[in-house]
């Protein structure tokens, strides 16, 4: 995990999150670890959809480090690299406090993962920004947080040069 003052990043593998609401390829018989609500709810209070809504899990609080100490929060801008492939994403849940690595199944899709829950995801070569004190709001405006990420990217690119 490494910061600066705009946003925290890290490179991890992707395990594929299908949590939330049960969809076609996201439900208790394609996913054995299938949860049916999500850290983070849309604008109505129901989980987030791991099938339509790009988002990225990040770990829960602990004394190794708590998102929320670093300007993270539900609806947090995140940005997906993966080869030579961008995605734009929002902070949509939390998962184990020591595993980092994971975000939903149309997250991977849209970076040309395999989203299969049980085989899909990829070992390593992800790179996850999460912009700090961003938000998209209604959490669930998936391209709100294409415009917002492709803003904060320019501005986080140009403030290192």
């Amino acid at each position: 995990m490494c910061g600066t003052r705009e946003a925290v990043y890290w490179k991890a593998d992707m395990d594929i999150d299908c949590d939330g609401r049960p969809g076609r390829h996201c439900n208790a018989a394609t996913d054995p670890h299938f949860s049916s609500s999500t850290a983070f709810a849309q604008s109505d209070g129901r989980a987030l959809s791991s099938e339509k809504l790009p988002y990225v899990v990040v770990p829960a609080p602990s004394s190794l480090w708590d998102y929320r100490e670093h300007g993270v929060r539900g609806g947090s801008v995140a940005a997906v690299v993966y080869r030579d492939r961008v995605s734009y994403a929002v902070v949509g849940d939390t998962g184990p406090a020591d595993i980092i690595g994971e975000a939903s199944h149309a997250a991977a899709r849209s970076l040309g993962i395999d989203p299969d829950p049980r085989s899909g995801g990829t070992p390593s070569g992800v790179t996850y920004i999460v912009f700090k004190d961003s938000r998209v709001t209604p959490l669930e405006d998936r391209e709100a947080a294409e415009t917002q990420g492709e803003r904060l990217a320019r501005e986080f690119v140009d403030s290192s040069d």
